[in-house]
C-alpha cells in the first residue's frame, strides 16, 4: 500500500464570489523512499497538492489517503494525531521560533506529543542535518542553509512517513540550496520517507527519483526514474 495517495482529486476555491479550480482531477501514489518532485509555473497546482498530501486541506472531491486512511472521513482529533505521526513540513521561510535555541525549535514537536525523550532525539537528529554542537544557539546566529538544516532536522525528529517541503530553497542561493537538496534526497534515502518537494528548480527535479509535471491544476506527466 502506498503511503499517499490522491484519486481524483478536485480542489475549488471561491475568488471574488468565483469557483477556481486549483487540482483539476489529480491522481498519484507516492511509496516510502520516493523522493518526488512536483515541478510547474506559479499557480499550476504545487502548494495546494502539498496541504492535501499533508492534510491541511481537504478535496472537493476525490479521495486523500494517508497510510491508508481517508483525511476527509476523519474527526478533527484524529487528524491531528495522523499529522503528528505521518507528516513533516518544510518551509520556504524556515518557518523557526527565533527566541528558542535550535536544540528547543527542533524538540517541539515531541514536546507538543509529550515525548519523554525529546531533548535526546532532537540532539540525535541535528547529528543526521550536520548541525552538532550548534543546539545552544539561536536562529539569528545561523545562515539561511543552517536555519534550512534545522528546520529539515525539525521536520524529521517525529520520523514522519511523508516530508512536505514546499520551496526549501527559495531563499537560498544556488550552492547552498543544491546542498540542502541532497540533505534531503540522502535523509530520503536513509530514512525511507517519502519526500514531496514542491519546486521551480531543475536542479531538485534532476534530483527526484520522481518527477510530477503540472499544468493548470492537472498531472501532464509522470517521469520515474
Amino acid at each position: 500500500m502506498p503511503i499517499l495517495s490522491l484519486r481524483s482529486v478536485t480542489k475549488d476555491y471561491i475568488s471574488d464570489g468565483q469557483p477556481v479550480r486549483a487540482l483539476d482531477g489529480v491522481s498519484i501514489e507516492v511509496e516510502r523512499g520516493e523522493f518526488v518532485a512536483l515541478v510547474g509555473r506559479s499557480g499550476c497546482g504545487k502548494s495546494t497538492l502539498l496541504n492535501l498530501a499533508g492534510a491541511m486541506d481537504f478535496p472537493t472531491s476525490g479521495e486523500v489517503r494517508i497510510g491508508g486512511l481517508s483525511t476527509s472521513a476523519l474527526k478533527e482529533s484524529a487528524l491531528t494525531l495522523l499529522r503528528r505521526k505521518h507528516v513533516g513540513f518544510i518551509f520556504q521561510s524556515f518557518q523557526l521560533i527565533h527566541t528558542l535555541t535550535v536544540l528547543e525549535n527542533v524538540e517541539l514537536p515531541l514536546l507538543l506529543a509529550s515525548d519523554g525523550k525529546a531533548r535526546e532525539s532532537a540532539r540525535e537528529c541535528l547529528g543526521w542535518v550536520e548541525l552538532d554542537g550548534l543546539g545552544d544557539r539561536l536562529p539569528h546566529q545561523l545562515s539561511g542553509g543552517q536555519m534550512q538544516r534545522v528546520a529539515i532536522a525539525r521536520a524529521l525528529v517525529h520520523s514522519p512517513s511523508i516530508v512536505l517541503a514546499d520551496e526549501p530553497t527559495g531563499n537560498l542561493d544556488t550552492a547552498t540550496g543544491n546542498a540542502i537538496l541532497a540533505l534531503l534526497q540522502r535523509l530520503t534515502e536513509e530514512r525511507k520517507t517519502a519526500t514531496l518537494l514542491a519546486t521551480h528548480s531543475a536542479e531538485a527535479a534532476a534530483l527526484a527519483s520522481v518527477v510530477v509535471h503540472l499544468r493548470d491544476g492537472r498531472v501532464q506527466e509522470i517521469t520515474r526514474r
